[in-house]
């Protein structure tokens, strides 16, 4: 008697390919997990370059600033009933060294200038920190106009009064 055997292969290929295909959809997982978290991590580390680029402008530091004390001043005031006069020291802030050279080589017209403006002051005017600060504000905008009409306008920062008497 012949017996016939029968192979088992015919049904194989179906279970071989389930874990197939498990492998495949987590190693999909994994790499879509170390995408993401490299995009973040780019993310992030721009913000982080970005800062320290800003941050690195920002803290250039800033050109020393630029004085020029002007020689003491004593001038008469508007007169209401009694004579009265200001001593005063004024000290001009500018921007760099060449605002400085344009100071210096008009240096008679500014003090002509600031004395113009101190003396078209009355007392009762200069008594308060906000009168001072009124005298200096007009003082800076009459010393930034050009002196003559091809000339550039000097570039003053600002304008303090490091002595200041009321006689």
């Amino acid at each position: 008697m012949a017996t016939s055997t029968v192979s088992p292969s015919t049904s194989a290929p179906a279970k071989v390919t389930k874990p197939k295909r498990r492998k495949l959809i987590i190693f999909l997982l994994v790499l879509l997990l170390i995408s993401c978290a490299a995009a973040a991590t780019g993310y992030f580390l721009s913000d982080y370059f970005k800062a320290s680029r800003t941050a690195s402008a920002v803290s250039k530091p800033a050109p020393d600033p630029v004085y020029i004390a002007l020689s003491p001043m004593t001038v008469n005031l508007q007169a209401n009933d009694r004579h009265r006069f200001l001593h005063v020291g004024v000290t001009l802030r500018v921007n760099d060294a060449k605002s400085q050279a344009l100071v210096t080589q008009y240096l008679p017209e500014v003090t002509s200038r600031m004395q113009l403006v101190l003396s078209n002051r009355q007392s009762e005017f200069l008594i308060t920190a906000t009168d001072k600060a009124k005298l200096a504000a007009e003082a800076l905008d009459d010393l930034n106009r050009p002196f003559g009409p091809n000339q550039p306008a000097l570039k003053i920062l600002s304008v303090m009064f490091p002595v200041f008497m009321l006689q």
